[in-house]
């Protein structure tokens, strides 16, 4: 089963946590490493399909109007 994205967050920062303790070897930082990028992609593919889904209302003429949701930045 795929993990949540608050789930895939919180695992990330677990490694994050022991990477910067700087007490595992090499190979094992590297192996938790590998899979904290594989959890960022996760979670920036989550974010990407979120903000995909996520529609603006707006009122025109009386009628709502559905439109995809733009983050300006």
């Amino acid at each position: 089963m795929e993990m949540s994205f608050e789930e895939s967050l919180t695992e990330l920062e677990g490694i994050v946590d022991k990477l910067e303790k700087g007490q595992l070897s090499l190979d094992e930082s590297l192996m938790l490493f590998e899979k904290g990028i594989k959890l960022v992609r996760g979670c920036d593919t989550k974010l990407k399909s979120a903000q995909q889904k996520v529609e603006q209302l707006i009122e025109e003429n009386g009628h709502i109007k559905e439109e995809p949701f733009e983050v300006k930045g």
